[in-house]
């Protein structure tokens, strides 16, 4: 059975990547979903003042917490899953829990930018496409202005469907 890891961070494109995993099983693919998510690692300055444990307790717990829209959209689909939560760099850090959890797959999603935003912003998704041992499905959550100009097409399109009445 393959074993496809999901990149989990809270967001609405991490829930889009779980929502397409979700698909992906109820379409017949034999698979077991692990939801990932990263925390960041303590800073030196909270290492120096603060209870380590104590510290990644917290991060776990936060991660967790992070993780819940998308377990409950998994637990609500019936599909099997597991979860882990790791401590440091996001990219490098899915990376090595792909390989480590025996993942033959990541899927992970992304803000639908283009152009200069695309350019300027550090993708993450990218990173770890760029880093992950196995293939990296990157699914994109629609940007916007591209939802407004897909009203504003299927409104044209119903106005001169209601206007000429031959189609």
């Amino acid at each position: 059975m393959l074993r496809i890891m999901i990149a989990v961070d809270g967001s609405e494109p991490s829930l889009d990547a779980v929502r397409h995993g979700v698909r992906l099983v109820r379409q017949g693919l034999q698979a077991t979903l692990v939801l990932a998510h990263v925390q960041q690692e303590a800073t030196f300055y909270e290492l120096a003042t603060q209870d380590p444990d104590l510290i990644a307790r917290a991060s776990v717990s936060a991660g967790r917490h992070l993780m819940e829209p998308a377990v409950a959209l998994i637990e609500a689909a019936g599909v099997r899953y597991e979860t882990e939560v790791g401590l440091g760099e996001t990219a490098p850090t899915l990376a090595d829990m792909a390989e480590r959890n025996g993942c033959d797959m990541i899927i992970i999603g992304a803000l639908g930018q283009g152009g200069v935003r695309r350019t300027l912003i550090g993708s993450v998704s990218r990173e770890v496409a760029r880093l992950s041992p196995v293939p990296v499905t990157i699914v994109k959550h629609p940007d916007p202005q591209d939802l407004m100009d897909l009203a504003e097409v299927e409104a044209e399109v119903a106005a001169d469907a209601s206007a000429d009445p031959t189609r």
